[in-house]
């Protein structure tokens, strides 16, 4: 039953507004910067209502990729996932930087049967034999997400950065291992690999369960899909950014939504 409950709630986390979401997905690396001999990151993993903190559920690393510096794959060593939160290790055997992702994509459909209103998420391939041929009042949206975060071994590289082209991605202007309080960083947001002009963009610093206001910065890409950021402080920091369209690649659905979510580290100046 409460496994049965924890997906419901996510599912309905897909399929709200991120504006009006409590709940956060994020990952959390252990370092973003490092050097030295033989190292190691581990990451936490989450989806929470406080950044960075622990106690709403588990990210689940099904669909966790790790690419390597030269775009290689690399390996997720050490996969747990507890009560509140999800872990990994990975082994930073190349110098340069790293993109740590899970990418999840599927189907939410609401609808009613014999008047009752029931939510299913699932992949394409289940729709047809989840969900009723004649279900009332039926709305189905394609889901596309993209939770990210960036870890380098010296200096900073862009080849694990090059984007795939499919849903909504960074492209960044300013490496995100290169960011430093009072200066201004830029990115570039791609939506299928084309620039995603008038997206706005949420920023959040962490702590936010030891203050009493969200501090959250916005702002919007621009025709080129680019957006500027001067970071307030040091720190750990969230991004997400949502689109929502009519490009659906399922047949059934008449809605698309693409979300990104990444982590920064802010240095300081």
């Amino acid at each position: 039953m409460k496994k049965s409950l924890k997906w419901v709630a996510l599912a309905l986390a897909f399929s709200l507004p991120l504006s009006v979401q409590a709940h956060r997905m994020w990952m959390l690396p252990s370092a973003t910067v490092l050097s030295g001999a033989d190292p190691w990151v581990t990451v936490d993993a989450a989806v929470s209502n406080d950044l960075f903190y622990f106690e709403h559920f588990p990210l689940q690393l099904h669909n966790l990729t790790v690419t390597a510096p030269d775009g290689t794959p690399a390996k997720a060593e050490n996969q747990s996932t507890g009560r509140y939160r999800s872990t990994f290790d990975v082994h930073l055997t190349q110098p340069g930087t790293y993109r740590l992702a899970v990418v999840n994509s599927g189907l939410f459909a609401s609808y009613k049967e014999d008047g009752k209103p029931k939510r299913w998420r699932g992949s394409p391939e289940k729709f047809a034999q989840d969900v009723p041929a004649n279900a009332q009042d039926l709305r189905v949206t394609q889901t596309q997400g993209r939770v990210e975060t960036f870890v380098t071994v010296g200096k900073p590289t862009d080849t694990a950065l090059r984007p795939t082209g499919q849903g909504l991605e960074l492209a960044p202007v300013t490496h995100p291992n290169d960011l430093f309080a009072k200066e201004t960083a830029t990115f570039q947001l791609l939506l299928d690999g084309k620039p995603a002009a008038g997206i706005e963009v949420s920023i959040v610093p962490g702590g936010i369960r030891y203050r009493d206001q969200l501090n959250e910065i916005k702002t919007k890409t621009d025709a080129e899909g680019k957006f500027s950021v001067t970071w307030p402080a040091p720190g750990m920091y969230w991004m997400e950014a949502e689109v929502r369209d009519d490009k659906a690649s399922f047949s059934a659905a008449k809605e698309r939504r693409a979300t990104y979510v990444a982590t920064f580290e802010v240095l300081p100046e």
